[in-house]
């Protein structure tokens, strides 16, 4: 009998490998899905189911390239947005024998109108449920987003209130299997934790000590969640089916003179912050590569060129694996030695960073003026900024930059803050794609102001 996580990096997604008795099952499986192939097989197993808890907003499923690889049948939920082509729709209630083990269904709709919960029993044990596979519905710490039908917000809340009702009902026994960890963009207050229990979440999780229904819905209908626009992509490839990915995933080699000739949409540096802020391409946005889950899918369009730019090989395959996972598949190559270009006399660029003393100067500059020639912008989300901001900064999130950089003057000077410069970077290097001259950037930014002002 085997039950294995599989993470995936950045996107903080998780699916399942489960099986018993020759056979397996996959529940939300990414869409890079040879591991789960080579797992069943390497423990003797063959994959013949796959269950989908619903449609992703924030990864590209890998269900219809898996079931071409294996021949397994895809179950999906009712109710969806337009038909799942690729899968066969189930029901509150229906089961599935995998071995010894017996998964049930559970319609737990609120996240989504199609979102499934997975009830796990071991049959030699029948009497209650061994695990539950959570999907986007119930997470450690936290319970899932109800903001994608905002034209029936109250509605969705309280449909996720019940479908959690349902969950807890299996018993405080019940491992939980979430379909997302920490840093996912599908909860805002996970645990670091990914394993616990339905009674350890009953008793801890704060949203699930709400036990009035219409304080929930109204604390649901109050929180404050981002969709970069690639979440719209998604949604539409999780209906019709998307490809596999690039039989390669590392980008091909581009010398510099190759770079320096490209017609990419965008030249991306992947670098850290520090390394592009030193010292970057003209014209380069910075997304570093831990962030480029998060933050790629609000500066790139669907069927973009990118270039890729890093330290290493390492990072350009780890930058292009995560990209890929979210179906940018249009990278025309990388390219390694920003250093020695700049030797050879290459032109770059660099964007100061400032301290707290130079942005207090500043801002006592700039009070009492009508009009000033310089601004702080602070681009945390909307949460954080509402818990303690700087007086006489103002303030865009990072990702809405993708259009509101219209509203911008390229001749204004800028100072880009967020929690502690690194998304700050971010924005500070998508401005220079556009244009922007006249940028620096807030080191440690809000953290570095509380340190000077306790």
């Amino acid at each position: 009998m085997l039950l294995e996580k599989i993470k995936t990096p950045g996107l903080a997604h998780l699916s399942y490998l489960v099986g018993s008795g020759g056979q397996a099952a996959v529940i939300d499986p990414r869409r890079d899905c040879a591991i789960y192939v080579e797992k069943a097989r390497a423990a003797g197993l063959e994959i013949t189911h796959i269950f989908e808890t619903h449609r992703n907003e924030d990864l590209v499923s890998g269900a219809p390239i898996l079931a071409d690889m294996t021949g397994a049948t895809v179950l999906h939920g009712p109710n969806p947005e337009q038909p799942i082509v690729y899968a066969q729709t189930v029901r509150d209630g229906d089961c599935f024998a995998i071995g010894q083990l017996k998964i049930q269904v559970l319609e737990t709709p609120g996240h989504t109108d199609d979102h499934l919960a997975y009830a796990l029993f071991d049959t030699a044990y029948p009497d209650k449920a061994v695990g539950v596979f959570t999907g986007d519905a119930l997470f450690v710490g936290d319970v899932g987003r109800t903001d994608f039908y905002p034209e029936r917000r109250e509605e969705v809340a309280g449909l996720l209130y019940d479908s959690l009702q349902k969950i807890l009902a299996l018993g405080d026994q019940a491992i939980i299997y979430p379909a997302h960890g920490a840093g996912s963009v599908c909860g805002s207050s996970m645990a670091e934790r990914e394993f616990s229990t339905v009674g350890h979440e009953r008793v801890n999780n704060p949203r699930l000590q709400m036990t009035d229904r219409e304080a929930f819905i109204e604390f649901k209908v109050s929180e404050n969640h981002y969709q970069p626009p690639y979440f719209r992509l998604m949604e539409r490839l999780n209906m019709e089916g998307g490809e596999s990915p690039p039989p390669v995933m590392r980008p091909r080699h581009l010398s510099l003179k190759q770079l320096q000739s490209c017609t990419a949409d965008h030249l991306i540096d992947i670098r850290e912050p520090m390394a592009y802020a030193a010292g970057h391409f003209p014209r380069s946005m910075s997304l570093p590569v831990g962030m480029i889950s998060a933050f790629a899918g609000w500066f790139i369009r669907e069927g973009e060129s990118m270039v890729l730019i890093a330290s290493d090989e390492e990072q350009l395959a780890t930058a292009m694996a995560h990209l890929v996972r979210i179906a940018f598949d249009n990278i025309m190559g990388g390219y390694v030695g920003v250093v020695p270009a700049a030797a050879q006399g290459q032109e770059m660029q660099r964007t100061p960073m400032i301290d707290t003393a130079e942005v207090e100067a500043r801002l006592m500059n700039n009070k009492g003026k009508e009009e000033d020639s310089w601004t702080l912008l602070d681009v945390r989300d909307a949460d954080e900024r509402a818990a303690t901001a700087i007086e006489g900064s103002q303030h865009i999130y990072v990702g809405q930059l993708n259009e509101r950089w219209h509203e911008l003057d390229k001749s204004h000077h800028y100072t880009l803050m967020c929690a502690s410069g690194a998304r700050a970077t971010v924005a500070a290097g998508w401005l220079a794609s556009r244009g922007f001259d006249n940028l620096d950037i807030y080191l440690g930014s809000m953290g570095a102001w509380k340190a000077g002002h306790d």
